[in-house]
């Protein structure tokens, strides 16, 4: 596509993502108001001032008058300027506030979408690019809310009053700041069209870098261990110096139109002293009118200049707008129906999937047509090959994601027409890998209930063969682990999962592959727990190892996408999922 045609698109995309972040800042309505409110007021006390000045002046220098007879008029100088200034920090304090409230309300909706609309969905995203939209990207508009919108305030509202006070006192210096000051914005618009692809590369580069170090970050005992570690270094300078460039380019532009603005500020203010001066000498001026006019006119430009050493600051906005509200754009993956119906009991009706079909974007179908059944009660041990779509299975199941064909149905209620977050109360899961949050482990065990009594944690750590682990600790459940505490193992990670699960108490059960990475010993503990965890729930357990399925009421087998193995007992079926010991394959263990 040519530069020709990108250009209109990229001013079009501007102007909705314009139209957007205007509309976003009515969560700030009361203080925006009053920011128009205090911007009349200030420009009011502008002109005040410069009139008292010129007062003053005239009557101190020309008048004769003495210090005692120019007091009251010092005093109400005195006044108007500690007001102005009064007026100024109240003017910046409300666009503050305002910023703070619509950037509060944007990482709001920032973290529903992610959370409750996107959740299974996540996983195909980079984490770095997120971070930098959801916390770099909201960040960057404060300057936008608390700065230039304001600022765009007084450059509408003050130039105008000051051209309609210029006007009777000295029409001729009003005419040269009419058509003056215009040419400030005029120029800042061409300079911020420069400035537009240099500022949404820079931020492009940004993201790129965020994205690239949170996944240095997460590998990097992989990187370290494979000699890669200072290659990688390499490369996160190389982006670093990137970005820098492109921020060096951008602050270029910047300070070119710095430049260029005092420039034009500076003959506006030339011409009009010079034409007050050609008045002042034929003596078609009155010194007050015209010394009046004179320290205005530089209050004329400087909104305007403010504006322009602002403009830097509205397009970075723009630029992390636009990455913000494409974040918001990606479709709803989970919906909550507008009138949902109480969500049903898995130990009282079946569960069943039918016809399932799922297949994630832009990648080949990984559920073709699944139907299982789940009876109240019943434990189902679910197997087959890496990337056969079992995982997914349980992300249907639990509301992360919806099938794009078929149903999944309880009690005869499809799921769709539940609340997602009533049926999840539902369901207790513990993934391959549960996330250990900083915090406590008594935290940790409680993230489902986090109001739970502190007997209930303990017991759900005992039911989950925790107890030695925390018996070897100096603060036992107050032991702080994740990040900047206590490490912990695979299985002492699996074990709080459970133990999750166990204080949740929630009648199904989903829980994916619970003994992997785990060492023989461990695998046993672990188990033991599970059979205890599913007794009297209805359970669908994945598992890539015998072990973990030995005390399943079936077993079936997902391979490509479908249910392929019929249903059956346990022992018929583990001989054919599993071959013996002897055969080698697998590292298969009893």
């Amino acid at each position: 596509m040519s530069s020709s045609r990108q250009d209109p698109e990229a001013r079009v995309r501007a102007r909705a993502t314009q139209r957007r972040l205007g509309k976003a800042s009515r969560a700030a309505r009361a203080q925006l108001a009053a920011t128009v409110v205090l911007g009349c007021l200030a420009t009011a006390l502008i002109i005040a001032q410069a009139t008292l000045l010129a007062h003053i002046v005239v009557d101190a220098f020309l008048g004769g008058a003495s210090l005692s007879a120019l007091v009251p008029q010092l005093a109400w100088l005195l006044a108007v300027s500690l007001a102005r200034g009064t007026v100024d920090l109240g003017f910046e304090a409300t666009g503050r506030i305002g910023a703070s409230r619509v950037m509060a309300e944007l990482r709001s909706r920032l973290v529903r979408h992610l959370l409750k609309e996107r959740p299974g969905a996540l996983s195909g995203e980079r984490s770095g690019a997120l971070a930098a939209a959801t916390v770099q990207g909201v960040d960057a508009l404060e300057a936008y809310y608390a700065r230039y919108m304001p600022q765009a305030v007084l450059a509408a509202l003050t130039p105008l009053a000051i051209l309609a006070w210029a006007v009777p006192r000295d029409w001729e210096a009003a005419a040269i700041l009419a058509v003056t000051a215009p040419l400030v914005p005029v120029f800042m618009v061409l300079i911020g069209r420069l400035a537009e692809g240099a500022t949404r590369r820079r931020w492009q580069r940004l993201s790129r870098l965020s994205a690239r170090f949170f996944d240095l970050v997460g590998g990097l005992e992989t990187l370290r261990a494979n000699g890669r570690a200072e290659a990688q270094a390499d490369s996160i300078a190389a982006a670093g110096e990137s970005y820098r460039r492109e921020t060096m380019a951008t602050l270029r532009v910047g300070f070119l139109s710095a430049l260029v603005l005092e420039l034009l500020a500076m003959i506006g203010v030339a011409l009009v002293a010079a034409t007050v001066g050609i008045q002042l000498a034929e003596g078609s001026l009155g010194l007050t009118a015209g010394l009046t006019v004179l320290i205005l006119a530089p209050e004329v430009y400087m909104p305007l200049r403010r504006l322009g050493s602002e403009f830097h600051a509205g397009a970075d906005a723009m630029a992390a707008a636009e990455a913000i509200f494409e974040v918001l754009d990606r479709p709803v993956a989970v919906s909550a129906p507008a009138d949902p119906i109480p969500a049903p009991d898995p130990l009282d009706a079946p569960l069943l999937l039918e016809g399932v079909e799922f297949s994630h974007a832009g990648r080949e179908p990984v559920l073709r047509g699944v139907d299982l059944r789940l009876a109240p009660g019943e434990t189902v041990a679910l197997v087959g090959p890496s990337g056969g779509g079992k995982s997914t299975l349980l992300s249907l199941l639990l509301r992360l994601a919806e099938p794009d064909a078929g149903a999944i149905r309880c009690g005869g209620v499809d799921l769709r027409d539940v609340d997602p977050e009533a049926w999840r109360r539902r369901v207790a899961w513990v993934p391959q890998r549960p996330t250990i949050f900083a915090g406590t482990i008594a935290d940790n065990i409680a993230l489902g209930r986090p109001d739970a009594p502190r007997s209930e944690i303990e017991d759900a750590a005992l039911d989950a063969m925790l107890g030695p682990v925390v018996g070897s600790l100096s603060e036992g459940l107050d032991t702080r682990v994740g990040d900047g505490g206590r490490r912990l193992s695979a299985g002492q990670a699996q074990r709080i999962g459970l133990a999750r699960a166990f204080l949740l108490d929630a009648p199904l059960l989903l829980l994916d592959e619970p003994t992997a990475h785990l060492d023989a010993g461990t695998e046993r503990e672990v188990v033991a727990a599970v059979e205890h965890l599913a007794a009297g729930r209805t359970a669908l357990i994945v598992a890539h190892r015998e072990a973990a399925v030995r005390g399943a009421d079936r077993v079936v087998e997902l391979r490509d996408g479908r249910i392929t193995t019929p249903d059956g007992s346990p022992s018929d079926l583990l001989g054919h999922i599993w071959p013996k010991r002897s055969e080698g394959l697998g590292g298969v263990t009893a």
